[in-house]
């Protein structure tokens, strides 16, 4: 039941990608000190789904240019075989935070480190680097 004074504000819809069979669900609070690149190019092996709490972060999937998700704005990656490049905090003198909801592989870490030699051997799959003005 909802009360007269509740209020649902859609954030976001994707039609759910492939979920690994059994899947678990993961759901984390990350928090980034001012100018943190976040963690290193990774993957994982389900859907991610997330939702910026404060401040701001620079988002980079495989195929796609990065991009900043601020405070109130949601995202989400297909995991699998994508490399998540980028979520490092935007922003040089405040923290940053986000809460993700993760869906992965039984007994599977929610995320895995890609090495140096994927990273080159994929490199034609990473979207153009902005350019410095």
């Amino acid at each position: 039941m909802q009360s007269s004074n509740s209020l649902l504000t859609p954030l976001g819809h994707q039609p759910l990608p492939p979920v690994p069979d059994g899947a678990e669900v993961a759901t984390a609070l990350v928090e980034l000190p001012p100018g943190d690149p976040g963690t290193p190019p990774h993957r994982h092996s389900g859907p991610v789904y997330g939702y910026v709490t404060e401040g701001a972060i620079v988002f980079e999937l495989e195929g796609e240019p990065e991009r900043v998700i601020r405070a109130g704005e949601a995202f989400w990656e297909p995991g699998g075989d994508v490399i998540h490049y980028q979520a490092g905090n935007a922003v040089a003198d405040e923290w940053s935070r986000f809460v993700v909801v993760m869906l992965h592989a039984p007994g599977a870490p929610v995320l895995t480190i890609v090495d140096g030699a994927e990273l080159a051997q994929r490199r034609h799959l990473r979207a153009p680097r902005p350019v410095e003005a």
